[in-house]
């Protein structure tokens, strides 16, 4: 087995990266993940709703390599104002909570100037472990 691309099904094409690259060895490399659709719309421009469909687009592709919430072993996450992550903390623990359940894997934050998507408020990359079949 080579290392295999992971596209969720239904979503628009991933232009110059891979949304996902599944190793031989089980590990998943979740490429950041914004909080637009599946058809790379922003409908929101909140933080906690942007935030949420970042999650759930890392658990889709999780997902569709295979695994759950709990094969994900750390998230990095890029956001542009820390300001308004700490004073919303209580809504991002109780977003992620309903998206990811009580999985806490290992977590880095950055406070970044800008993301490549002028829309964006946040990006979050994720590693996950998936069980390889025998």
């Amino acid at each position: 087995m080579t290392n295999t691309v992971i596209q969720p099904d239904g979503w628009a094409p991933a232009k110059g990266y891979a949304n996902g690259m599944l190793t031989r060895d089980g590990t998943l490399y979740v490429g950041g993940q914004i909080g637009w659709t599946a058809d790379q719309k922003f409908e929101t421009h909140d933080f906690i709703g942007q935030m949420e469909q970042a999650l759930r687009n890392i658990l889709d592709v999780v997902h569709a390599a295979g695994g759950r919430a709990e094969d994900i072993t750390r998230l990095t996450w890029f956001v542009i104002n820390k300001k308004e992550y700490v004073a919303r903390q209580r809504e991002v623990g109780g977003v992620y909570r309903r998206v990811l359940g009580r999985h806490f894997p290992a977590m880095s934050m950055l406070v970044v100037a800008g993301l490549v998507e002028d829309e964006a408020l946040l990006e979050i990359e994720a590693t996950a472990h998936i069980e390889v079949a025998e």
